[in-house]
């Protein structure tokens, strides 16, 4: 157990460790030397303070930097002695980071693990400068920036290092902090920053040969390519060309020319003639506002590396090319290799030079050819690793083109590829088509064997872990028992107890059949299961109303229609509500629109924490119209019950501003702030145990003696309320803040909950309140300023504004 954990350095890296510590719940301190000055914990309150303006945001909430206790090396060493972990993060210096080890070793627990948080330098060197006792709870910890968002945590371990650390620590950071680990052996850089700063190096290098501007190799290298959508340059100037200098140096100083350990790469260690005339000018990337790139204005200008001048840029590749790159791999890989024009050309070269790269290196730096893909998805956004690729392509077609462009000196290395590649398992894998990754594991080319992948407990909780081409994995679409199936809807259970509804829809958008099948399901649940979790396995819980589904309605029979659909709609979040038995939803992703209000009528959430949930019809020129603003006058009642506060319109005003401005929450811990989670909801720091988390809470709701709520009525603000909020709704009108179409939408919002023209502290019921509800939407989709606000994102996928 992790109870308390201490990050030495409250350097932009560790300030953010720290910073998703907090997000986690998990109690931090945060370190740094003693100001000369003023308080003494000023260095560290600064940082504090500090991660409140970062974008993009290192706090899920703003007000959690309070979460964090400052501390200084002079007065607070003991404090070191409460803590479970100490994570060390300060500059990459060795003699820096040996010399604070043999400061706090005296003050160290007996337990504790103590981990180097590093991108490169040597855990075994570190290790040295700990006594004997702490060696074997000493590890390396390289958590990818920012630390909140991305997801690949890599671990090092030491001869010395003792075993169960290790699988203490991948536990922790896997469930606690919603990390996905890769064990790297203790070479330069690891693993990701190895493949990824070698690859990026390469393009560099073919962006000159081919005669390239930066921006078409990052249209050629983004979302094209199945990478990051940044591409590589921007990635550069995002990372920072000092971080990524740093990085290059690791290479040069450990496996350069002449260097102990000899790399047949190292001609491409090299600082690049372009970014060692950016290092000396400052220009840093995004961090000094100009790098390869440079934004004036509104305009984004490219470096032109000839004059060192930025020009015009945003430049997009050549149609034939992405067409080419949307081939399945082996032809894709063919067209690109044998085509005429350099962008096809340039980007087989970097292709093959990561595959040559890659093959060459596994052997030393990663146990299996797994550890190489993963780490490339979660450290550097790509959709497929090289292995991956170059298996899914044709393994013995492509290895013979690289041994060709090898034996020709088209390489960046004149090294052989690997025995392992064209005969003996690899080869013979897969029926005969060859490659590392298969049912039986992949290939280690140390071990010369196939591994599966670790089996820890931790890993019980992830029902469908993410794992690689060619591993077989599970798919839940066709896990568990499944009960009912159609375009729609999944009904199905993995455990008899509990049922499952996964949503079939484009971005999980709730149709008419959508809301059909989520009814059967609760019929379903309530008949013989204990419970039903509302789950899908991707980015999209729902983004709310399939507005397309209901466009035949709408043209045949008009507004009337459309009203009966929505009444459907409300009676199934009703039916979710009411339910005798408990309805969870697991979210991940978006839950917008519809797809709030479906997590709001539910019994219980329980959330990914990197998730955005939020009423945003407004964006289409219409109110929420399945129950959402119904809900948010239902709570401000239940709130204003517990409050010795008479009034209720403050308790109000908090829920109508965000569907009135269509607020989102930027993360499960702001949604709950915004009130569409409560304090009762579970929030999940790994998105692949989600699934079990749900099942187990509908479970434990069911086995503890489950009531769904009591229909009552309850009171709202009446006309009272309505007036005040129109009030300030006319000064944002009348200020030029909001159009007159937004006045007229957020009156409707307003006029919904505060109840209508009634009485301040009338009952009504959520009935009554969906009938309002459904007057309001359909009115609006009469409206000819809302009907081009949907047409407009129904064409462009963007919000207009009129």
């Amino acid at each position: 157990m992790v109870k308390k954990v201490a990050v030495l350095g409250a350097g932009v890296m560790g300030a953010q460790i720290a910073a998703h510590l907090a997000n986690c719940k998990i109690p931090v301190v945060l370190f740094d030397l003693a100001a000369k000055e003023g308080p003494k914990n000023s260095i560290v309150t600064r940082a504090v303070e500090g991660l409140k303006k970062l974008k993009p945001a290192p706090l899920g909430v703003a007000d959690d930097a309070a979460l964090i206790q400052p501390a200084n090396y002079e007065e607070h060493m003991d404090v070191l002695k409460e803590c479970d972990l100490i994570i060390e993060a300060i500059a990459e210096r060795m003699d820096w980071k040996t010399d604070l080890y043999h400061k706090i070793a005296p003050y160290i627990a007996k337990e504790s693990i103590v981990a180097s948080n590093t991108s490169g330098l040597s855990i075994t060197q570190l290790s040295e400068a700990l006594p004997e006792t702490i060696k074997p709870r000493f590890c390396g910890i390289h958590f990818f920036n920012p630390p909140r968002y991305m997801t690949l945590v890599e671990l090092i371990n030491t001869p010395t290092t003792g075993a169960n650390v290790l699988d203490n620590l991948e536990a922790f950071v896997t469930s606690g902090l919603g990390k996905n680990v890769i064990r790297a052996h203790d070479t330069p850089n690891f693993i990701a920053n190895r493949i990824g700063i070698a690859g990026m190096l390469a393009i560099i290098k073919q962006t000159e040969a081919f005669g390239l501007t930066y921006d078409v190799v990052d249209d050629l290298t983004g979302k094209k390519l199945g990478r990051a959508s940044s591409g590589t340059y921007r990635t550069a100037d995002v990372v920072g060309l000092d971080t990524m200098a740093h990085v290059i140096k690791t290479l040069q100083d450990n496996l350069g020319e002449g260097k102990q350990t000899p790399d047949p790469f190292s001609g491409i260690y090299g600082t690049p003639t372009v970014l060692a005339k950016l290092l000396e000018a400052k220009s840093l990337g995004q961090k000094t506002g100009a790098g390869f790139y440079k934004k004036v204005g509104r305009d984004i200008l490219r470096l032109d590396p000839e004059s060192m001048e930025y020009v015009a840029g945003g430049a997009k590749a050549n149609d034939v090319v992405g067409r080419m790159l949307k081939k399945p791999a082996g032809e894709r890989l063919a067209l690109l290799r044998h085509a005429e024009g350099a962008e096809a050309r340039f980007l087989w070269a970097i292709l093959r030079d990561q595959f040559h790269y890659a093959a060459v290196h596994l052997q030393t730096i990663a146990e299996t050819a797994r550890d190489i893909d993963l780490a490339m998805r979660w450290g550097f956004g790509a959709k497929q690793g090289p292995f991956e690729l170059w298996q899914q392509a044709g393994w013995l077609q492509v290895a013979n083109w690289i041994k060709e462009d090898i034996d020709t000196g088209k390489t960046l290395s004149s090294a052989p590829l690997p025995d392992w590649v064209f005969t003996g398992p690899v080869a013979e894998s897969n029926n005969g088509t060859g490659g590392v990754h298969t049912p039986q594991g992949s290939w280690s080319a140390s071990a010369q064997q196939f591994i599966l992948k670790r089996e820890l407990p931790v890993y019980a909780r992830q029902h469908f872990p993410e794992d690689v081409l060619g591993a077989t994995a599970t798919s839940f679409t066709t896990a568990g028992t499944t009960l009912h199936e159609d375009d729609a809807v999944r009904l199905w259970t993995l455990d008899d107890e509990v049922l499952i509804a996964s949503i079939k829809t484009k971005m999980h958008a709730i149709s008419p059949d959508v809301a059909e099948g989520l009814a059967l399901g609760i019929d379903m649940a309530e008949k013989a299961y204990k419970g039903m979790v509302i789950w899908s396995n991707d980015e999209m819980f729902s983004v709310g109303a399939d507005l397309q589904a209901m466009l035949p309605a709408f043209m045949m029979s008009g507004v009337a229609a459309i009203d009966e659909v929505e009444a459907e709609l409300q009676n199934v979040m009703l039916k979710m509500r009411y339910s005798t038995v408990p309805v969870v939803s697991a979210i991940r992703g978006l839950a917008l629109g519809g797809g709030c209000e479906m997590a709001v009528y539910s019994a219980k959430r329980v959330v990914a924490m990197e998730s955005y949930i939020g009423l945003v019809e407004v964006g289409v020129g219409l109110v929420p119209g399945a129950g959402g603003l119904a809900y948010i006058a239902r709570r401000a009642a239940e709130n204003a019950a517990k409050s010795t506060h008479k009034d209720m319109l403050p308790f109000l005003l908090e829920g109508f501003t965000a569907a009135a401005m269509a607020t989102v929450g930027t993360s499960a811990i702001e949604s709950r702030k915004l009130g569409y989670l409560l304090d009762s909801d579970v929030i999940v720091p790994h998105v692949n145990e989600l699934l079990f988390v749900a099942i187990n809470e509908a479970r434990a709701m069911f086995d503890s003696g489950y009531r769904a709520p009591v229909k009552r009525s309850f009171p709202v603000v009446g006309r009272n309320g309505l007036a005040t909020i129109k009030g300030q709704l006319v000064n944002m009108r009348d200020g030029g803040f909001i159009s007159a179409h937004d006045f007229h939408i957020a009156s409707l919002i307003a006029g919904v909950v505060c109840g209508g023209d009634v009485d301040n502290g009338t009952l009504v019921t959520e009935a009554y309140l969906m009938t309002l509800e459904r007057k309001a939407f359909c009115s609006l989709l009469e409206h000819p300023k809302t009907q081009e606000r949907i047409m407009g994102m129904m064409s462009t996928g963007k919000p207009v504004r009129n």
